[in-house]
């Protein structure tokens, strides 16, 4: 794996250095990338010579017309090599330019042209971090799916006290971790995740189904196996290649019950991201229905709710979240699952949006939390939004205390 790490120009500088060495201790190959302000205070050499990459200064190498079209071309094609893209330290100004989508300088160019992750470390004076102006700008990241490592408090080199400092290496190291799925911060844990649609049938050729492809549920299951948990997969019919995890796979709504009541008591996280049935066919005819037989009722019955039977059967300390697809009054009824069902977390989203819903790449979500707090994201890949939930699956489970074990 590829990560760049832009610099940019503050006394925290120095710190990189070291976090190149530690990137590089988990397998990663490091491109240096740092601002004209970040360069008076670490030279390019000395990056150079840990990393073992020439380090990428700007747009243009200095030459003829032809050398410097080439060294743009390939400073460009940073953009798709790499995996992950970690700032660290982020300076007012660079993130105020992050946030505001500017490419004036090789560093924000490649923030705005990249498709993968990005972690932002910011330093700065504390009254610069509190600023109203700031704040915003982190917002706007975080909605944006990047990974913000708050500063830290204690002495700057301002010579004020507050917060502003570059958070320790080793939580911008855990935050890069996590954006890869190298994080190990499930390890110990049994996930349970659910997936796909699920299937009832009508005559022995016909069935009642939804849109769901089963790609968020796969998302979820193959990033908490890259971060150390021991993954349960009950999946309704799908077309994927299911992750290197246990795999239960059902069709009908009461087979997915069967199937996640068997293994709930295994689970300390229980991520219910299927699209279950919610009617099935009162009746199933044992022979095809023919047109010929004119005009037919078909009367519907409810299937069990899982997420109810889960909520009535939980154990101490289990961990459970929910998916609300709505196609209106998003937030109220996510708040309305989030309470009637007793979960930790939901995850709200619009299938009616671009861009977000079933049997796309792409979704648009909203985590909403049983305190009343809703953290909106923008756009973004099935695989980062699973980063994200597992982010605050882990932060819920570190709040409350030492890993689930059965």
């Amino acid at each position: 794996m590829r990560a760049a790490l832009g610099v940019s120009g503050g006394i925290a500088a120095y710190k990189a250095a070291e976090l190149v060495r530690l990137l590089q201790e988990r397998g990663l190959e490091v491109q240096v990338v740092e601002t004209r302000a970040a360069r008076e205070f670490v030279s390019p050499l000395t990056f150079a010579a840990l990393s073992g990459h020439k380090v990428i200064t700007g747009m243009f190498e200095p030459g003829s017309g032809d050398a410097n079209l080439e060294s743009a071309i390939e400073h460009i094609a940073v953009a798709q090599s790499i995996d992950v893209l970690v700032i660290a330290p982020a300076t007012a100004d660079v993130v105020a330019r992050i946030a505001h989508g500017l490419a004036d300088d090789f560093l924000t160019t490649l923030a705005l042209a990249t498709r993968a992750p990005i972690v932002v470390a910011p330093a700065m004076n504390v009254n610069m971090w509190e600023s109203a102006a700031t704040r915003e700008n982190i917002e706007v990241l975080r909605r944006r799916g990047v990974r913000v490592v708050e500063p830290e408090e204690g002495y700057l080199a301002c010579g004020m006290v507050g917060a502003g400092r570059l958070a320790s290496l080793e939580s911008v190291l855990d935050a890069v971790c996590g954006a890869l799925g190298l994080a190990a911060d499930l390890k110990g844990e049994t996930v349970l995740v659910t997936a796909g649609p699920t299937e009832e049938p009508i005559d022995p050729v016909r069935y009642l189904s939804n849109r769901s492809s089963g790609k968020m549920g796969y998302a979820i299951a193959e990033a908490a196996r890259r971060r150390g948990a021991s993954v349960i997969l009950v999946s309704g019919p799908t077309r994927l290649e299911a992750p290197e995890v246990t795999v239960r796979r059902v069709r009908t709504a009461e087979e997915m019950a069967v199937a996640v009541f068997e293994n709930l008591s295994n689970a300390g996280i229980v991520i219910m991201s299927a699209a279950v049935a919610d009617f099935r066919p009162a009746q199933i005819e044992s022979e095809k229905i023919k047109r010929n037989r004119g005009p037919r009722m078909l009367e519907l019955k409810p299937t069990e709710d899982i997420l109810a039977g889960i909520s009535r059967r939980r154990a101490p300390g289990q961990l459970v979240v929910g998916f609300a697809a709505e196609t209106d009054h998003l937030l109220e009824n996510a708040r309305a699952k989030l309470v009637s069902k007793n979960l930790d977390l939901v995850v709200a989203n619009d299938v009616t949006a671009e861009g977000a819903g079933f049997d796309v790449d792409t979704n648009i979500v909203t985590f909403v939390f049983p305190d009343g707090r809703a953290i909106p994201l923008e756009r973004m890949s099935k695989c980062d939004v699973a980063g994200r939930l597992l982010d605050e699956v882990a932060a819920l489970r570190k709040n409350r205390g030492a890993v689930h074990s059965v």
